[in-house]
This record gives C-alpha cells, sequence and structure tokens, in this order.
C-alpha cells in the first residue's frame, strides 16, 4: 500500500479555498481535512472539531513542547498550529491530506514533510476578490482593505508553490485539483508491486 499524499491548499481569503477542498474530498474520497488547533474562542457557528480544535493557551504550548504540531504560527496574538500525530497515522494507512493553510505554515510543511505539494488557489483578479469579499457582508472597509493588502502578499509569495489553481469557475478548479491529486497518487505507487502485479497477471 503507497503512503497518502499531504497537499498543502493555500489562498487568499475570500478565494474559495475551503468550499474547493471539500468538493474534491466529497468527490474522489480517500482524503482526510486537516484541522487546525487554535487558541481564539470560536465565532458564529464554527463548531469544535469540525472548524478548529479550540483548546487554551497552556494546552497549545504543551503541544508545542511535546513537538506535535508540523507546524504553527502565532497570528495577531492567537495561536494556530497543525498536528503532527493524527497526520502520520492517515498518511502511513494510505490516506491523502489536504491541509488549509496560508503559505508561511505550508512552507513549514514542506520543510517538516518534503513529499508535501503545495497547491495555491487563487482568483481571476484581486478586482473579482474585493467583489467576493464584499458579497460576504462580514467584513468591515478597514478589514477588506488589509485582506486585499495581504492577498498581494500573499500572491508574491506563493510563487514557491508546485502548482497554482485559478479558481474562476469551482467545477473547473474542482477538476484540476482532482487531477493533481491523482497524478501524485499514481506518481508514488511502488513500481516494484506495481511490476510484480503485472507480472503475476500476465
Amino acid at each position: 500500500m503507497s503512503l497518502g499524499v499531504p497537499v498543502v491548499v493555500s489562498a487568499p481569503s475570500g478565494a474559495g479555498k475551503t468550499t474547493l477542498c471539500r468538493k474534491v474530498i466529497t468527490s474522489l474520497g480517500n482524503i482526510e481535512f486537516s484541522v487546525s488547533y487554535t487558541t481564539r474562542p470560536p465565532r458564529g457557528h464554527e463548531v469544535q472539531g469540525k472548524d478548529y480544535h479550540f483548546v487554551s493557551r497552556e494546552s497549545f504550548d504543551q503541544k508545542i513542547g511535546e513537538g506535535d504540531f508540523l507546524e504553527w504560527a502565532d497570528v495577531h496574538g492567537e495561536r494556530y498550529g497543525t498536528a503532527r500525530s493524527v497526520t502520520e497515522d492517515w498518511l502511513r494507512q494510505g490516506r491523502d491530506v489536504f491541509f488549509d493553510i496560508d503559505y508561511q505554515g505550508g512552507f513549514q510543511i514542506k520543510n517538516a514533510m518534503p513529499e508535501s505539494i503545495l497547491v495555491f488557489i487563487v482568483p481571476p483578479s484581486l478586482e473579482v476578490l474585493e467583489s467576493r469579499l464584499r458579497g460576504r457582508q462580514t467584513d468591515s472597509e478597514e478589514q477588506i482593505t488589509k485582506r486585499l493588502a495581504k492577498a498581494q502578499a500573499e500572491v508574491q509569495e506563493a510563487k514557491g508553490y508546485d502548482y497554482w489553481i485559478c479558481n474562476d469557475n469551482l467545477d473547473d478548479a474542482a477538476s484540476l485539483l482532482t487531477s493533481i491529486l491523482r497524478a501524485e497518487r499514481n506518481r508514488r505507487l511502488s513500481k516494484v508491486e506495481e511490476v510484480n502485479r503485472w507480472l503475476e497477471r500476465s
């Protein structure tokens, strides 16, 4: 059995990466969605264990000390991290893992797990991104301005990613991400096992 594929999916806020990931997970299967740990409190309808693992600062710091994070970061005074042990268990079971995190966390995971692939999702343009952010009606004018500025910085940094997908049409973007994952799954097949299976059938 081949090991699973770790896939980092990053994007500016409003580019639709979470929706895209969940669509591919539903259609393709055998994929786990990594749920990050955070010290910030839940917002709105966020659910413990589904949107995030909400933990205390003390619990988070203990996990850092035990080396149980593949990556972690301090963002605006709150901490976010990706669990190592559960991820490694899934991969050993041959299950692929999607990480919905920013580019900084993505590069940390790449350093920790060089076999990871990095996929960056972009909207068609900054204007389209602004329209989507305004359409959500959840951010103030100041927040929108900050998100747009951050998006430009993220796009600059993401040139180090393996793949770029323009999320202009959700179905097309999902098809591209599915193709990337299928190709990576095939590339990681044990060639010795495949040769032996082929010879057995001959």
